[in-house]
């Protein structure tokens, strides 16, 4: 199985380097996503997610907060289904109603999110998929030491939030980076590449170290 999961991390990780050549605008970012989970019971937790993503100018810092029911089922597979509000810059609000999957494959694993998202100043509900692959690879045999992760996670939209607005292939984010858990708090450090995918100019690239911690109670 190490051989097998060594190949996946490395085929996920290669996708980091698949993006079109065309892509020219590009600017640095700092993403922060500190989240706490309370578990109801051995199957079922609810989980308060928030983020801040800071932008160099003109482009305008992301926060957001969502609040996720989850219930793993007896095959392993967790069902999510969620709430967001969203803040982008100073003047525009967005909600998102969220349902989500996540399951494994042997050593890779697979999230797909499902969103409605409603932008106060479009006038349509927007929809879009998101498919997410990705697998870890721990660095020691302990259990609670540092493990390699990766990740891939493609957007599909299938309805704009304007009536003209692009669909089809929008996004592409990845993550490379470490996990590691300190008894009911799991730290995440790495780099993120989130691509946003535009019909009507080139290509917007974000690149941004990560930090992520997970509280749970």
């Amino acid at each position: 199985m190490r051989p097998f999961r060594t190949f996946a991390l490395g085929a996920v990780i290669a996708m980091l380097s698949a993006a079109p050549v065309a892509a020219q605008d590009e600017d640095t970012e700092f993403w922060f996503n500190p989240t706490a989970t309370r578990a109801l019971d051995d199957r079922t937790s609810v989980e308060l997610e928030t983020a801040q993503r800071l932008r160099e100018t003109p482009r305008d810092d992301t926060v957001f907060a969502r609040l996720w029911l989850n219930r793993e089922d007896q095959g392993g597979r967790e069902w999510s289904v969620g709430v967001e509000q969203r803040w982008n810059g100073p003047d525009q609000r967005e909600v998102r109603l969220l349902q989500q999957i996540g399951y494994d494959w042997g050593p890779i694993a697979f999230r797909t999110r499902m969103e409605q998202r409603f932008v106060d100043v479009d006038p349509q509900t927007g929809w879009r998929l998101r498919q997410r692959v990705g697998t870890s690879f721990p660095l020691t045999d302990r259990e609670d030491d540092w493990t390699l992760v990766g990740n891939a996670e493609l957007f599909l939209t299938l309805r704009s939030t304007e009536p003209d607005g692009q669909t089809g292939v929008t996004g592409l984010r990845t993550f490379v980076g470490f996990e590691r858990s300190f008894g009911r708090y799991d730290v995440s450090l790495g780099y993120l590449r989130q691509q946003d995918i535009r019909d009507s100019g080139p290509d917007r690239v974000g690149h941004a170290p990560f930090v992520g911690l997970n509280v749970n109670f």
